[in-house]
């Protein structure tokens, strides 16, 4: 096991293919900035589009340049020093730290550059087949060493006031991130349905009525009995590999 000695960095950046409303607890801020209308990227193998539509999720090795991850690690280190209104703690008293925060491109010059500069508008076209790409909100997480609450398996798209096919989600890691410490994708689970998003913590029902939409399987217990009950997609990463997922794609941690 690759023990860690320094906190488990990474923030995701959810994009849309069409400007979305905005989440019911952070108004929209009038200079959210659109990212650049994006051809499709010279870069990215087209097997690994295919692989997206068929699978939900795929990573790109080496996507991002030694200075786009000093970007992010310097606009996760400023949202460390001065957390936004919509920072919380996702994890028991008891527990080690880990910390969120949302829309930190509000107040980062060094989030706003790696929106701009970054290659994650152009991948996210190419995977998405958008002609445009506008950013829904960035999302920072940070795991201190020896912190054991996981990130529930849930979908993204239900958490938000946006639907779609165009939608996707960017996890970007700033350490190396060893297999067991993954982002975990369930294959396939971006066709659909829409499952009841749920607090991580204490599982209340805000976004939607008790009963209005089904419960999540129980993976965790389906894997248990059975390894090859569900496709889980992890992989081992090094800083610069990026993962892309679909907005329904059920994903932990």
């Amino acid at each position: 096991c690759n023990k860690r000695k320094q906190p488990h960095r990474n923030f995701r950046d959810l994009a849309a293919a069409s400007p979305p409303k905005p989440p019911t607890d952070a108004p929209a801020s009038p200079n959210q900035p659109a990212v650049k209308p994006t051809p499709a990227s010279p870069m990215l193998d087209p097997a690994l589009a295919a692989a997206y539509h068929r699978c939900g999720a795929v990573l790109v090795r080496r996507a991002f340049s030694a200075s786009h991850l000093d970007l992010a690690a310097a606009a996760i280190a400023s949202a460390l020093a001065s957390p936004s209104p919509l920072a919380l703690r996702a994890s028991p008293a008891a527990d080690g730290a880990f910390r969120e925060d949302f829309c930190t491109y509000r107040n980062s010059p060094a989030m706003q550059r790696l929106l701009r500069e970054s290659p994650a508008a152009e991948i996210a076209a190419a995977l998405t087949g958008a002609g445009n790409i506008r950013m829904y909100h960035d999302h920072v997480l940070v795991k201190e060493p020896g912190t054991k609450q996981k990130t529930p398996w849930h979908q993204d798209l239900p958490y938000y006031n946006v639907e779609g096919e165009q939608f996707v989600s960017m996890w970007l890691p700033v350490d190396p991130v060893p297999v067991e410490s993954s982002l975990r994708v369930v294959s396939g689970t971006h066709r659909g349905p829409w499952y009841m998003p749920r607090t991580f913590l204490d599982h209340r029902a805000k976004w939607f009525p008790e009963g209005s939409l089904p419960e999540l399987p129980d993976f965790d217990a389906d894997l248990a009995a059975d390894l090859t009950a569900w496709e889980v997609l992890e992989w081992e990463m090094e800083p610069g590999d990026v993962v892309f997922f679909h907005g329904l794609s059920v994903h932990g941690a």
